[in-house]
């Protein structure tokens, strides 16, 4: 057997769930990864897969098998508590990681991660939504960390660019019926005690300019302007869904107040409900990913996983970065100068770079949902400015 200080082939560990509640989202994350491997890897390149089951646990474990057996970078793991559970023992053996989770507080010392941040695309929605004239945002957010770090971010990117945030509502996510936090979101009870007030007042006067405005009045749900023009809703999935079809029903017009959303919306079916359809959201360039996605449904037989492109794109990464070393024989450039190159990556979700505190930035485009799919109003940057000294 060859010592490890001695080989010349390049260990990189993956960790992702295999077993547990996150088996089907970590099995096609490694699929993803091995699809990198074909491609782009080199007989001297090995990619060591561990398995976390999904706990903090499951990952220490992981990582302390990673490390033993000589692993110069990992990979992974998914989950925020798994990240910081495996930090002390990779930055104790100077083992970098590139995670994939989407909370930036598990950052630095050498611990990196490449999630989708939502501040990020809430910056990027609002200063888009911003730049078209609207000023007067709100937002419908679940009262959970991702719904607080969402309207964080639309308060802090609103301040910066003149815009405000006029009305703000959480909701348990645990909620099967949303229609008391639409209707209070909307102030129906007040708009629609204000036209039933008015079309009272109409009907005693009993004159012919008064009928007029009764019967204009009788087509209306409710009376007064909403105090915003733009609304965040900061959910994906089935919640979204649900959510949107209420809010037509609560006097919340979509040809009048734009939608927004975060990256939760980049998912197939949004055009379908009525309400959805003209908002806005950013989310990485979809003509990058179409390609990946093809291959993999090529390969695999089913679609992959949403976050699946997060390890093709770490496994890639490290697969192009392992033969730094190779000119003369010493060990690849898995640095912090190297991961943090100002010129950033390209990848199966557009371009990204590291930033020195571990976080990830990213080019982001903006989307419009349509009938039948999106399209892009605002491209995404293929290129990151680079300081010049």
């Amino acid at each position: 057997m060859i010592p490890l200080a001695l080989s010349s082939t390049v260990r990189v560990a993956l960790l992702v769930p295999l077993s547990g509640p996150y088996a089907k989202l970590g099995k096609s994350m490694l699929n993803a990864a091995q699809l990198a491997l074909f491609e782009l890897s080199n007989d001297k390149f090995e990619l060591l897969i561990h398995d976390t089951g999904g706990t903090a646990e499951g990952a220490m474990e992981a990582a302390s098998l990673a490390i033993g057996d000589g692993s110069s970078l990992i990979l992974g793991p998914l989950l925020s508590s798994s990240v910081r559970a495996v930090a002390p023992l990779a930055r104790a053996a100077h083992v970098p990681v590139i995670g994939f989770s989407s909370d930036r507080t598990v950052t630095g010392g050498d611990i990196y991660t490449m999630g989708f941040f939502p501040e990020s695309e809430v910056r990027r929605v609002v200063g888009f939504a911003r730049a078209q004239g609207i000023i007067r945002f709100a937002a419908l957010a679940p009262s959970n960390a991702y719904g607080q770090a969402v309207i964080e971010a639309l308060q802090e990117q609103a301040e910066a660019v003149g815009a405000v945030v006029s009305r703000v509502q959480f909701y348990d996510p645990g909620l099967t019926d949303f229609s008391g936090v639409v209707r209070d979101l909307a102030n129906y009870d007040a708009r629609r005690n204000a036209l039933l007030a008015q079309r009272r007042a109409l009907a005693a006067r009993n004159d012919e300019i008064s009928a007029r405005a009764l019967r204009r009045l009788k087509k209306l749900q409710t009376i007064g302007d909403l105090p915003f023009d733009a609304l965040l809703l900061a959910d994906g999935g089935k919640r979204l869904l649900s959510i949107a079809a209420l809010l037509p029903f609560y006097d919340i017009d979509p040809k009048k107040v734009r939608m927004l959303g975060t990256g939760q919306w980049d998912m197939p079916g949004l055009g379908a409900e009525p309400a959805l359809l003209g908002g806005w959201y950013a989310a990485p360039p979809p003509v990058a990913r179409a390609d990946f996605l093809a291959r993999y449904e090529k390969v695999y037989g089913e679609p992959p996983q949403r976050l699946a492109t997060l390890a093709y794109d770490a496994t890639a990464l490290a697969a192009v970065l392992s033969r730094s070393g190779d000119a003369e024989g010493g060990r690849p450039d898995f640095s912090a100068a190297t991961l943090t190159a100002a010129s950033g990556f390209w990848g199966r979700d557009g371009i990204f770079r590291f930033l020195p505190d571990g976080t990830v930035e990213r080019g982001l485009a903006v989307l419009q949902v349509e009938p039948r799919g999106t399209k892009i109003i605002d491209p995404a940057p293929e290129t990151f400015a680079v300081p010049t000294n």
